[in-house]
């Protein structure tokens, strides 16, 4: 309660101790996404933010995920803040950065070929964000993600890849995997454990 007091007063930056977990995924991660979802209570203090690298439509993530949980999911806007208990869903066609306990969208860097937009968001999280860092790379064609891995790991983070025989898609945790910077590789239900036991720690 006391998180949530500190968020909505205008006195003061905003909170930046919280864990934010960052779920990457593209090709099947739809799956990952919903399965890690239903896991996860509504009041573990942490924000999700899921990074989808798909960019070549507009997203529906924000529109379909809500069915299966009760949190908040917000398509991410110019400078909305970052609050805890909430899912946060990349728009197409940008970069997503974080600066003063916001987000902040920046013109994608890489308009062609597969897009790094994980990766920039990873980095991005390394050097501004206070609180814990969970770094999961879920199904998807690619390997973006995985060079911002050992930068989660030097600060501290936790990083974990979707098990290859739960991924509708595996290149893209199997990538994360040969990065040699993973601590866990699960199936999503088991991810959502650790995401749980990290929140409970830091809570």
């Amino acid at each position: 309660m006391s998180k949530i007091m500190k968020i909505s007063t205008k006195a003061g930056p905003p909170l930046r101790d919280f864990p934010i977990v960052c779920v990457g995924g593209s090709a099947g991660g739809l799956d990952a996404y919903i399965r890690l979802l239903q896991n996860l209570p509504a009041d573990m203090g942490v924000a999700i933010v899921i990074v989808n690298h798909i960019t070549s439509m507009p997203t529906h993530l924000h529109e379909v995920l809500p069915r299966f949980t009760t949190m908040p999911v917000d398509l991410i806007t110019e400078s909305l803040l970052i609050v805890p208990n909430h899912v946060f869903i990349i728009p197409e066609n940008r970069d997503l950065h974080v600066l003063n306990g916001e987000f902040l969208l920046k013109p994608i860097s890489k308009p062609r070929g597969w897009p790094d937009v994980i990766t920039v968001f990873l980095r991005s999280l390394t050097q501004y964000w206070d609180g814990k860092l969970i770094a999961i790379i879920v199904s998807g064609y690619d390997g973006d993600g995985a060079a911002a891995l050992c930068g989660i790991q030097e600060i501290g983070g936790i990083t974990i890849a979707q098990k290859l025989s739960t991924a509708k898609q595996p290149d893209m945790p199997e990538s994360a995997i040969e990065s040699g910077c993973i601590d866990f590789v699960l199936s999503p239900e088991d991810i959502a454990k650790v995401i749980v036991q990290t929140a409970r720690v830091e809570a």
